[in-house]
């Protein structure tokens, strides 16, 4: 009999145990819990704490109080001026009203998925009508504002309350930034190739500019050169004249000595004359020779 017993009490306890598991739940920090009692929702606790509900006909949902935050990928948007941005978004967003949000999305996934939806239709819509120079200027704050009052609106009927919406980056397309890029390389090795052909043209004119100033220079020198030459002959041949006047013995002797150096100074060791030569008579005459003559 006691083994019966033993068991009875065993069967007991784990049932109490589980009704008193199944009739109590826990609501923590940050969390609402809506009770749903066979679909149809009873009521909502928000306090944390142990709560209790009816066993197997009550269901209890629970939601986050604290903001979620929604990064969906990015997207191809065409602008107003046709350009195409590869843009992607990210949402913060809070569940407001429980009870409505489980009556038209029932689970966050659900909710992050219409999230999405709106983002991408309210991005589409109002980038569909500027320019790609507004979204590089101030009127960016303006647009993605006006995305983030769109998109608010449509989700408040859901129980969600859309905190922020903003464009976390925009960028050309892989395509489209490739061809700028080409587009660029290419203007700028023309204009290299501009610049080069306009230094080698100044490089023409600055050396034919120098080349016209040296022959000038040189022509000019040149001139200076023979007038001064010329004037320092005629000098010379005056102070010869006048060296002459004054003793032309020593005149024509010293002439004669001049004569003798530039004429043997290139010779050889042997310099074959005639004995008779006139070019000898100084030698043959001695010292005084000219003084006689």
């Amino acid at each position: 009999m006691k083994r019966p017993v033993r068991l009875a009490a065993v069967i007991g306890a784990a049932s109490v145990l589980w009704l008193l598991n199944a009739s109590l739940y826990i609501v923590g920090e940050g969390q609402e819990a809506l009770v749903v009692r066979l679909g149809k929702p009873m009521g909502l606790a928000g306090d944390p704490g142990l709560k209790a509900k009816m066993p197997l006909v009550d269901t209890v949902n629970y939601y986050e109080t604290r903001l979620l935050l929604l990064e969906p990928p990015a997207e191809q948007v065409i602008l107003g001026d046709q350009k195409r941005l590869e843009v992607q978004t990210y949402t913060r967003f809070r569940i407001s009203d429980p009870l409505r949000f489980y009556q038209s999305v029932r689970t966050v996934e659900q909710a992050r998925a219409q999230l999405t939806q709106l983002v991408s239709s309210s991005l589409r819509r109002e980038l569909g009508q500027v320019m790609l120079r507004a979204l590089l200027s101030d009127e960016r704050t303006r647009i993605v504002n006006d995305i983030q009052k769109e998109v608010a609106e449509k989700a408040l009927p859901l129980g969600i309350e859309v905190v922020e919406v903003r464009i976390h980056r925009a960028d050309l397309p892989y395509e489209t930034s490739q061809a700028i890029y080409d587009r660029m390389k290419s203007e700028r090795e023309r204009e290299a190739k501009e610049l080069r052909a306009q230094g080698f043209e100044w490089a023409q004119a600055i050396q034919a500019k120098a080349d016209r100033e040296r022959t000038v220079i040189l022509s000019e020198a040149q001139r200076q050169a023979t007038i001064t030459r010329g004037a320092a002959e005629a000098q010379a041949n005056q102070l010869f004249a006048d060296a002459f006047g004054k003793d032309p013995q020593f005149y024509k002797l010293y002439r004669s000595l001049q004569t003798y150096r530039q004429a043997l100074a290139g010779s050889g060791p042997t310099l074959v004359l005639s004995p008779d030569a006139e070019f000898l008579t100084d030698f043959k005459a001695g010292p005084g020779a000219a003084g006689r003559r």
